[in-house]
């Protein structure tokens, strides 16, 4: 199949973006005429699902002949839905979608998806590139052991497996050698990274055994942590290693006790704040974010307060907020539900308290130096996540320093030095 011939839609998170990436390669290997668009979906929220639903719709619409293949979290957990679109041809589960042949031989059934709760294994795929992006995404880990009431994701991607450590490293030196500047380890729940695995290694003593095994990465990002399960070779080299970018996502979903006891969370609203503030104590400029549910079920005014005040006690700045949205099987969809329009409410206040953060901490690096991920001729990403738009174009993919002149749209202003 020629590169024209598979197209690849992708919904979600940055483990999606990598198998995407993995997909996309696939499908290129082969050599059917048949034009192809693969959809990987999210399951995340019923809205992710609408979404695309629409999309599905819209790309047939667009593509008359093509052969549409919906894969993805929302695929695998309810496959039937998907495959009742008379816009779609195939649907693949989670595990099907990262097997090589797939697309050489699509199989004849209409749903090819399996009982991902039995898988022990992680598919470990080499990438050799990203389209259109000057980071990498590389695949720790995939699948959760817990049991949030709100999250059906456990349903998507199965139990906790991690990739080896020497297959990372190996993944990241192929990466390096083509130029990538910044690997992000992404996955479902990278802080629970080697639990399964021989010694049990922690995520923190996986990437410092990276980072000293592939000295030429200059930047290693993570996606999103569980605050409980931060480990402390993690947190040496959050103090150690200038490679280790100093934004940190915390998978933090509510600042109210009870209400995280009633998300089945492990963490307290104290374990939030004491982290950060050992975050900070350990590396002064950190930039911190978190995901935030806004009307989970039960959730009065006071609770939905703890939860704004957080986001100043904890000094959090890049908010992810989510509206909440029951999905259809899980401990929440049963629980007394706060009404639709007080949840859209806390969760533009939610939002709007994220951004007079950013703006603060936006309107605190000016004056300061900042090393840039460029992404485009002249913008890209610090270190702490922030956009920057450069006074001078650089390559893409390249990192230059730049000092930062002022702030304008929602990005930094810096003068490349």
């Amino acid at each position: 199949m020629s590169t024209d011939k598979a197209t690849v839609v992708t919904f979600g998170c940055r483990l999606n973006a990598y198998e995407s990436e993995v997909m996309r390669e696939h499908a290129r290997a082969t050599e059917s005429g048949v034009e192809t668009v693969i959809v990987n979906t999210c399951a995340v929220t019923a809205e992710a699902e609408r979404q695309a639903r629409q999309a599905i719709r819209k790309l047939r619409r667009e593509n008359p002949n093509a052969r549409i293949v919906v894969t993805g979290c929302a695929a695998q957990v309810d496959p039937a839905k998907f495959a009742a679109m008379p816009e779609v041809d195939q649907v693949l589960g989670n595990t099907e979608k990262m097997q090589p042949g797939i697309f050489v031989e699509p199989p004849s059934e209409r749903i090819v998806v399996a009982d991902i709760m039995v898988v022990r294994e992680t598919a470990q795929h080499l990438v050799s590139g990203f389209e259109g992006r000057a980071r990498a995404f590389v695949e720790v880990q995939t699948g959760c052991d817990h049991r949030c009431t709100f999250c059906i994701i456990t349903f998507g991607r199965g139990n906790n497996r991690s990739v080896p450590m020497g297959r990372i490293v190996e993944q990241v030196r192929a990466l390096v050698a083509q130029g990538f500047a910044e690997v992000v380890f992404t996955g479902v729940d990278i802080t629970a990274y080697g639990g399964d695995l021989p010694g049990t290694p922690s995520l923190g003593q996986m990437a410092r055994r990276l980072l000293a095994q592939v000295p030429e990465l200059p930047r290693l990002r993570l996606s999103s942590l569980d605050p409980v399960e931060v480990d402390d070779d993690l947190l040496r080299l959050v103090a150690e290693e200038p490679r280790l970018m100093p934004h940190f996502h915390l998978s933090v979903q509510a600042g109210d006790d009870m209400v995280l006891k009633r998300m089945k969370r492990r963490h307290l609203r104290d374990d939030v704040i004491t982290l950060a503030q050992r975050l900070r104590d350990l590396r002064g400029d950190v930039a911190l974010g978190a995901d935030i549910i806004a009307g989970f079920p039960t959730e009065d005014e006071d609770m939905f307060q703890r939860s704004m005040d957080l986001v100043d006690e904890a000094g959090l700045t890049h908010l992810h907020v989510f509206p909440f949205s029951a999905r259809p099987g899980t401990p929440a969809s049963r629980m007394p539900k706060v009404s639709g329009d007080i949840v859209k409410e806390r969760a533009a206040c939610l939002r709007a308290r994220g951004e007079a953060a950013m703006a603060a901490f936006l309107a605190g690096r000016v004056g300061r130096e900042v090393s840039v991920l460029v992404e485009s001729e002249a913008e890209g990403f610090c270190e702490h996540y922030l956009p920057v738009r450069l006074s001078v174009p650089a390559p893409v993919g390249s990192v230059v320093r730049a000092r930062v002149t002022g702030v304008d749209g929602g990005k930094l202003v810096a003068v490349s030095i």
